[in-house]
């Protein structure tokens, strides 16, 4: 697979660590603990995306405009969500 340098910006704490892992040799280097950082949440954002496609299959699909009435209704009296006018003006 075809590399690309890139320059991104950390906090001081998170590289230092990164750091601290790839003395005590727990990462092969700091490009290595990134490239594999990114893979492992690319993986996650994926699976999360396929987890959702298959709930919504074993659910008959996503909500209709009825259904989330009804949920944003009962949330609102339970106060766990803000009303609709207050979220159109965040």
């Amino acid at each position: 697979m075809a590399t690309k340098k890139v320059t991104v910006t950390l906090e001081a704490e998170q590289l230092d660590a990164i750091r601290a892992l790839v003395e005590a040799r727990g990462a092969k280097s700091v490009s290595a603990f990134v490239q594999h950082a990114v893979a492992v949440s690319l993986d996650d954002v994926a699976g999360w995306g396929a987890l959702l496609a298959r709930a919504l299959e074993a659910t008959g699909g996503p909500m209709t405009k009825a259904e989330r009435k009804w949920a944003d209704g009962v949330l609102a009296r339970r106060g766990r969500v803000p009303s609709r006018s207050k979220r159109r003006a965040a």
